[in-house]
């Protein structure tokens, strides 16, 4: 498959590439991109692992599957290519970011790739879907495959902020050893959720605040 990942991640993730049930995993995903339309595009797959090396991770944030319409999805989870409409979702964090941070966001485009450049870990559960069809590829094997890796950050890595919104995310972030790292929890940023407490939450300057207060340099958001 071609789908591209940075070295620093073989090393962790070796031994889960070589189970069965990975191997399985990828084989359906094969089959899937011959017969459907399928998004991202197979070289963005584990585009969140090549853009991110394991050891310069900072923060995570945790989604759900890609999106689903045509030209959205990029590997990167509530991200978007530059030129594409920016999602619901996306703009309500944005809108966050402005009030927390008080800076300004307008014009911005829905890439996020300079998070990821910078040490978020932009993940979804799930990494690949069917066109229109969410949750498509869901109970296939990725929950697993993401369960593990992030278990190994939070058992190989000190003072990273884990960013879970919704329940979803709450869920699979269960495991998480929360005396080495920083954990927020909130409600989803999406239109049903946002104004039940995403407004307000203040993640983006509680993150800096915990990476500064550990040494570590906060992101530009």
């Amino acid at each position: 498959m071609n789908a591209p990942i940075h070295p620093s991640w073989n090393t962790i993730l070796h031994s889960y590439f070589e189970k069965e049930e990975f191997k399985q995993l990828l084989d359906f995903v094969e089959s899937e991109y011959k017969d459907k339309t399928i998004y991202p595009v197979q070289e963005n797959i584990f585009r969140a692992f090549s853009s991110t090396p394991f050891e310069k991770i900072k923060v995570v944030i945790i989604g759900q599957d890609p999106y689903h319409n045509p030209g959205q999805a990029m590997g990167l989870s509530f991200s978007v290519p530059e030129g594409v409409t920016i999602p619901p979702s996306l703009k309500n964090i944005y809108k966050e970011i402005s009030s927390d941070l008080d800076i300004d966001t307008s014009g911005r485009s829905g890439d996020l790739a300079h998070w990821a450049d910078q040490g978020v870990l932009l993940l979804n559960s799930v990494l690949t879907v069917a066109a229109n069809s969410p949750a498509s590829h869901a109970k296939k094997g990725w929950e697993e495959f993401t369960d593990y890796v992030i278990q190994k950050i939070s058992d190989q890595h000190e003072h990273v902020v884990f960013i879970l919104w919704g329940n979803y995310a709450k869920n699979k972030g269960k495991n998480i050893n929360r005396t080495k790292h920083l954990v927020l929890e909130g409600h989803h940023p999406s239109p049903l959720s946002a104004y039940r407490g995403f407004f307000g939450c203040k993640h983006f300057s509680q993150t800096n605040e915990y990476l500064r207060e550990h040494g570590r340099k906060e992101i530009r958001w």
